[in-house]
């Protein structure tokens, strides 16, 4: 690990998420999004743990349950109306070919595409379960954004 923190092979800030058919979203999240299955381990319709790659960045994620330590802390997006206190931002080097794939593989669009004052070019969709993402060109850890 690094003096920032950071490990050698990724971030050591990874979200996590619960998917009432997590089979059905790990595959939908490889077809819209890109993501890269580097662990799955299941046993039949549940998945226990999941670990996605896209680049040098990671999701977890899990079958959701009504049971246990975890599911009493937690609830998902369509029990709160949709609305999230939190969303994973990915940086991608083409926002709009993205955004085209995300879009023909049925995510719905909550913020246009568009040119971002910050920088970069961007966009926000919900998955199939109402999770919120966004991805965009904007990359904080190139050295003109850092300070």
């Amino acid at each position: 690990m690094g003096a920032n923190g950071q490990s050698s092979n990724g971030s050591t800030i990874i979200p996590c998420l619960r998917y009432r058919d997590a089979l059905a979203a790990i595959d939908w999240l490889q077809r819209a999004f890109g993501f890269h299955p580097q662990a799955v381990y299941a046993d039949g319709d549940t998945v226990h743990h999941a670990q996605l790659v896209f680049g040098q960045g990671m999701i977890m994620l899990g079958s959701a349950s009504n049971s246990g330590e975890w599911a009493k802390l937690a609830v998902m997006p369509d029990e709160v109306g949709g609305r999230q206190t939190q969303s994973a931002c990915v940086i991608v080097t083409d926002a709009d070919a993205h955004y085209a794939r995300a879009k023909a593989a049925g995510a719905r669009i909550v913020i246009d595409i568009a040119d971002q004052a910050y920088g970069g070019r961007g966009y926000a969709c919900a998955d199939p379960e109402g999770y919120l993402w966004w991805f965009g060109s904007y990359d904080p850890w190139r050295a003109e954004h850092t300070q």
